[in-house]
């Protein structure tokens, strides 16, 4: 009988006998002997298998001292640390945590197959790949998608974040952690503000305060007025993703690009009309910034607005030409009562009445907020 085969033997009828104790010291020297030691070969590969028949010990302080002497080396036999990382949650922590031999794919296999506990300790890692915080953000619950938040290893894509806002985004904490970060697109941020919106408007509360129909008017037109903040701050490169997701939303309404247009959005306006006509970026923005009359009525229609608004969209984006030029910037006061005097007086389409309405609107609530900044200002100067 080879040496190998010996000392095996001689291990497990020491073993049968052994209190657990005296086992659990056992196998943390095994396993550090196996990791520390310059061992033949042949004794290697009798450790292996003494380490490997001890992950089928009675005792969980066996099982436990042999994960603590394994768990942060990249020695240490694959199939003993992928067992232990199945054991009770006490000894998989310390494998799971801890153990530089997990591949991605054995990762995400363990967050299919594992409990809630498995998932918050590989959303825990020091560092956790993106292949597998996309399996966590899926299908993991508010517990675990704080931990990955939380933890600054973790690689979370655009696509994991946005994931999780709308899966979660209607716990308070999650949408906090997320808000807090520096690189969330714009796209997200809406998508967390809508949420906000639904559990305002869902409030039993605030509607016996206010009635439920003027809740669903206020929240409406702040929702909508945060909408255009989002689109108007968002980085260029951002423009595109938060128009796609808008458009599938069904927020890219006449009303809503009005608003964008009269709030001299004009970056987040002009990309909006580019997905909708589907022409060149580049030639959309020269016609809203330099084209003639029938040219930007031509790009408004081949976007979806109909004749009896599009003559209303084209002077305002005159009005807002000239306001820029003007002002440095389009004020929503400015271009609003411009078209107001401009069309008012005239019998207009029920569209086109529809859509001034909602122009005479937000410059009220131009004027409003002015009013506000104007007397807090003077309040600060007079106290």
């Amino acid at each position: 009988m080879s040496g190998r085969y010996v000392i095996i033997e001689a291990f497990l009828r020491w073993a049968e006998t052994a209190k657990a104790e005296n086992r659990a010291r056992a196998a943390n020297a095994l396993g550090r002997a196996y990791l520390q030691s310059e061992m033949p070969s042949e004794e290697r590969a009798a450790a292996e298998m003494a380490m490997t028949y001890l992950l089928d010990d009675p005792s969980p302080r066996v099982r436990l001292s042999l994960a603590e002497a394994v768990a942060h080396s990249p020695r240490a036999p694959r199939n003993v640390v992928l067992t232990l990382a199945e054991d009770q949650p006490e000894i998989a922590g310390q494998i799971i945590l801890f153990s530089p031999i997990f591949t991605d794919a054995d990762l995400v296999d363990l967050v299919l197959r594992g409990s809630d506990v498995t998932r918050v300790l590989i959303a825990s890692r020091g560092h956790v790949p993106r292949m597998v915080c996309a399996a966590l953000t899926e299908i993991g619950g508010e517990t675990e998608i704080q931990c990955l938040l939380e933890n600054d290893g973790a690689l979370l894509s655009q696509a994991s974040v946005k994931r999780i806002a709308e899966r979660l985004g209607d716990c308070a904490d999650i949408r906090g952690l997320l808000l807090s970060r520096d690189t969330l697109s714009s796209e997200v941020r809406h998508l967390l503000m809508c949420k906000v919106s639904d559990a305002f408007s869902e409030s039993g509360l605030i509607q016996t305060l206010i009635g439920a129909g003027r809740l669903q008017q206020v929240t409406r037109e702040a929702t909508e007025s945060a909408t255009v903040h989002i689109a108007g701050s968002a980085q260029h490169e951002q423009l595109p993703d938060l128009v796609e997701h808008l458009r599938q939303c069904g927020w890219l309404t006449p009303a809503f690009l009005m608003h964008a247009l009269c709030s001299g959005k004009v970056d987040f306006f002009a990309c909006a009309i580019t997905n909708l006509c589907g022409r060149d970026e580049r030639r959309v923005r020269s016609i809203i910034s330099r084209g003639r009359i029938y040219a930007i009525r031509a790009l408004y229609e081949s976007a979806g607005l109909s004749r009896d608004i599009s003559t209303v969209f084209v002077e305002a984006t005159l009005i807002w030409r000239e306001a820029s030029r003007a002002n440095g910037e389009a004020l929503l006061e400015n271009v609003s009562s411009r078209l107001m005097r401009k069309f008012r007086l005239a019998e207009q389409p029920a569209a086109a009445t529809q859509l001034l309405d909602m122009v005479e609107k937000l410059a009220n609530v131009e004027r409003r907020q002015a009013a506000r900044s104007f007397a807090a200002l003077a309040t600060l100067a007079a106290a």
